[in-house]
């Protein structure tokens, strides 16, 4: 275990970005008892991400397990008694101040939510939102190795396809014209020499809906869809990181046809040359690669896709010819997925007078996750509000300019990475697409009038 936390730690130093890695150190440092270290490691995750819902979970389970005594080593913590001391109770700032109450809201029976509700205009499907994101375990698959290794299954009823995915036209086509048509017709592509072994790479910036547009594919190709994690294949036992690999693409070979989804791909697929001290991570890799294409690789029916922020950063031996070669940019919402977005965000909060157009104008180069903080950021503005004076009220314009003095967009810093990547390290055209987007994302700063 100790092995695997330092591999994992001397990972980090080398990418400090690569968030699901930082996430599993901090399981895995809870479990070892190490709870002091694994709360700064999720203090990282949080300061960059406060909704990491990962990261919050884990946080609880480490601020839930009972200090241990004074000098001793956290390796060596034995397992608390029955006698051992309760955890410290929440701090006095969460508790209610019976002193001075809050006021109760004043009734709303004389204010038509619905009508303010109703100035959004009509709902339409949510981008980059599944109403079926907390499926049940039922939806949950044993693949093999431990108890908990289980990567999930979307359920029959609850399908999605790329008509859920608000606006971003251009990449829906993309997919259709380089992956889902020469899939639905085999024969038709064998007759223009389109091969259909290999795999699809999904890479832009972070809260962009990689993940939503890869549950799309699977219903568009009426497969079954399982998703796989870094938490879900390394493993402190030397070897079991390999097999997980393989257990894994052996049970999408069971359930064909089948969307196999490897997430942050860059994490688990990085450069070889970077694991230089890390010859387990470099077998982890070697094995990806067997399985996509290796001698007596059988993966029909088996759709392989990947996301990542950051393509430039998986090894070149992933990306070529029968592996991920197909590659598809998934850029920040258009000013339709952002209206999509922004309604779905507001939906079942009050609000007034809220001008829909003004809110998808301001908010160029906000990513999904971006727009979703904004609303809840606007949404926290009024509750304060009603708060300090004792009367409910909706969400107005003016707590959205508010929110929107202090929100931005989080995809500045990928951006300015895309570029050097652009101009440094594209003489093969693979980025050709991203320099495009680049090139009118500049033209659109220009445009823009200065306040």
């Amino acid at each position: 275990m100790s092995e695997l936390i330092e591999s994992l730690a001397e990972a980090l130093r080398i990418s400090p970005n690569a968030t699901p890695l930082r996430l599993h150190l901090a399981e895995l440092l809870i479990a070892d008892g190490q709870q002091s270290r694994a709360i700064a490691e999720l203090g990282i995750v949080l300061g960059d991400d406060p909704e990491n819902a990962q990261a919050q979970d884990l946080l609880r389970r480490a601020v839930a397990v009972p200090a241990q005594a004074a000098g001793q080593a956290s390796a060596e913590a034995r397992p608390a008694s029955p006698s051992s001391e309760a955890p410290a109770p929440p701090a006095a700032r969460d508790q209610p101040d019976l002193r001075n109450p809050v006021p109760a809201p004043a009734p709303t029976d004389s204010v038509d939510w619905a009508k303010h509700e109703a100035e959004l205009g009509v709902d339409v499907a949510p981008p980059f939102v599944s109403e079926h994101a907390n499926p049940s375990d039922d939806g949950f698959i044993v693949v093999g190795g431990g108890e908990d290794t289980k990567f999930f299954e979307e359920p029959q009823p609850e399908r999605i396809t790329l008509a859920d995915v608000g606006g971003l036209e251009l990449v829906k086509n993309r997919l259709r014209l380089a992956f889902l048509e020469p899939m639905r017709n085999p024969e038709i592509a064998k007759a223009y020499g389109k091969s259909l072994r290999g795999g699809l790479l999904l890479y832009g910036p972070p809260g962009t809906g990689k993940t939503f547009l890869a549950r799309a594919i699977a219903g568009e190709l009426d497969a079954k869809f399982l998703s796989v994690t870094i938490a879900d294949i390394l493993d402190g036992i030397m070897g079991e990181s390999e097999k997980n690999v393989r257990r894994i693409f052996e049970r999408a070979r069971d359930l064909a046809p089948c969307v196999l989804f490897i997430d942050e791909l860059d994490s688990l697929g990085g450069k070889r040359s970077g694991y230089s001290n890390m010859g387990w991570m470099r077998n982890v890799v070697n094995q990806m690669l067997q399985e996509m294409d290796g001698v007596g690789a059988n993966n029909d029916g088996v759709f392989i896709l990947a996301a990542t922020n950051h393509p430039w950063d998986v090894d070149n031996a992933l990306l070529r010819p029968g592996r991920f070669d197909r590659v598809v940019l998934v850029t920040a919402p258009d000013a339709e997925a952002r209206a999509a977005i922004l309604r779905q965000a507001f939906k079942d909060r009050p609000i007034a007078g809220i001008s829909l157009e003004e809110a998808v104008a301001a908010t160029h180069g906000f990513s999904g996750a971006d727009l979703t903080h904004l609303v809840a950021s606007a949404a926290e503005l009024a509750m304060s509000d009603s708060i300090q004076s004792g009367e409910m009220r909706p969400i107005g314009m003016q707590d959205l300019r508010a929110a929107l003095n202090e929100v931005k967009p989080s995809t500045g810093p990928w951006l300015q990475s895309a570029r050097n990547v652009v101009d440094f390290a594209n003489a093969d055209g693979r980025y050709d697409d991203l320099k495009d987007y680049l090139e009118a994302e500049q033209k659109h700063k220009q445009k823009k009038p200065k306040r």
